[in-house]
């Protein structure tokens, strides 16, 4: 057993992070090498673009669970990379609409196949393993408990009422 694996939920987060990094790492590795200059964090907003001629960065930032300022910055990127345009809307003067250009659709036609590639092996790889087949949903388990909990709240009350020390007369 690995240091990670023996302290269990005290590096949870970072073992998030590290297969959360690793996975990505590979996903971009993997569009590198079919020659597709996409990287892995654009994919929720081009897939919600796909599903959608325009959405806000209000609508984007709720969707992908993010701040409405990391919404901002990821539009800002692929603005930059001339992949989205945005425009104000025509009966809200304070909401932007976010589309893809030319540019951004051209390259949502290169990346599909990739999302089929993506699913599909990933699907085989956890297939195999009895452990990992469980993952999608113990996350989900994991997001639905943190959202019912306020976990900082919980971990203060067993300060409070478990590791409390006793007075004995």
């Amino acid at each position: 057993m690995n240091l990670y694996q023996s302290l269990g939920y005290l590096v949870l987060g970072s073992r998030l992070r590290r297969l959360s990094e690793a996975f990505l790492a590979e996903i971009n590795r993997a569009y590198q090498n079919e020659g597709i200059d996409f990287d892995a964090s654009w994919f929720p907003v081009f897939y919600l673009l796909s599903q959608n001629e325009a959405l806000s960065i209000k609508e984007l930032s709720e969707q992908i669970e993010v701040s409405h300022p990391a919404a901002s910055q990821l539009i800002s990127n692929l603005k930059t990379r001339k992949l989205v345009t945005s425009a104000t809307c025509t009966d809200d003067g304070r909401r932007q609409l976010v589309t893809l250009t030319d540019s951004g659709r051209e390259l949502l036609t290169q990346i599909l196949p990739m999302w089929d590639a993506i699913s599909a092996a990933m699907t085989e790889l956890v297939e195999s393993d009895e452990m990992a087949k469980q993952l999608l949903p113990a996350i989900t388990g994991l997001e639905t408990a943190f959202r019912q909990a306020n976990l900082a709240e919980v971990i203060s009350q067993k300060l409070i009422t478990d590791l409390k020390p006793t007075h004995h007369e």
